[in-house]
């Protein structure tokens, strides 16, 4: 499932690929996947004008045409965008396309349907609208506030970080990244932490969160010391070369070391 690092992804490419140019045609191929505005509504917000801006928050994918609104696209399990211009580089599963003057079209494909397709008058209102917390990198999030969001439940500290109401952004396999670089287990209570654990979860973040984007989200471009390109049971650990073990927490999978995370 696309995190934040991927729609990071998704939106720098945007930025290089598509703004700018005259929209000369929309076409919504899965109106079910419209949530919140009318199809209607997308279709005279875009059509003619051009993107001039893009904006994230958490796994949600903002852009912004020269009027007052923006198009939102959440990715689900399987979504991604793709700027091409020839039939034969069209992605199978297209829910969205975009066609541009100078012949390229960019296209927001969803295999699997789980994400969305909206308007929102601007990214701030979206977020407030569905009680989303801060954003994992947004520098507005300092270690205090970091804090006061793990005070506020005696979950296993993965559920706390994948909560998209309490921080924006982390799913199952960055979670599972963070609280292995942080050494601690994620079955463990946020609770029962100590000062200098929530400390070495929270500068972790943004370090796994930084260096996944520069890597474009792309496992095998990880640093060698990173758990995503070994997360499979009974594969050894890049640190300690101990196995890999999983496990359950929340409904999802995760994956840890038992050596390295206490």
């Amino acid at each position: 499932m696309p995190e934040l690092p991927d729609v990071e992804i998704f939106k720098r490419y945007i930025e290089s690929t598509s703004l700018h140019k005259r929209i000369i045609g929309v076409h919504i191929l899965s109106r079910d996947m419209v949530k919140g505005a009318s199809v209607s509504e997308i279709k005279k917000l875009l059509d003619g004008e051009r993107f001039e801006t893009t904006a994230r928050h958490g796994k949600n994918l903002f852009i912004q045409t020269g009027g007052q609104s923006w198009i939102m696209l959440h990715f689900g399990m399987t979504g991604f965008v793709k700027y091409f211009k020839n039939e034969d580089e069209r992605p199978a599963h297209v829910r969205l396309l975009i066609d541009f003057s100078n012949g390229f079209y960019l296209a927001y494909d969803c295999q699997r349907k789980f994400g969305m397709i909206s308007l929102t008058e601007s990214p701030e209102r979206f977020a407030r609208e569905k009680k989303l917390g801060l954003d994992a990198l947004d520098p507005a999030l300092d270690f205090e506030q970091f804090e006061k969001i793990l005070s506020k439940t005696n979950s296993t500290i993965k559920t706390v970080l994948m909560n998209q109401n309490f921080l924006a952004g982390l799913g199952n396999v960055y979670s599972d990244e963070i609280l292995y670089q942080a050494g601690i287990r994620p079955a463990r209570k946020s609770g029962e932490l100590d000062r200098e654990e929530k400390k070495q979860i929270f500068f972790k973040m943004g370090h796994v969160l930084r260096k996944a984007i520069e890597a474009r989200a792309d496992p095998e471009r990880f640093p060698s010391s990173f758990l995503t390109p070994y997360r499979s049971a009974g594969k050894p650990c890049p640190k300690c070369e101990g196995s890999i073990e999983k496990k359950k927490i929340g409904g999802r999978t995760s994956y840890f070391c038992p050596r390295c995370q206490g």
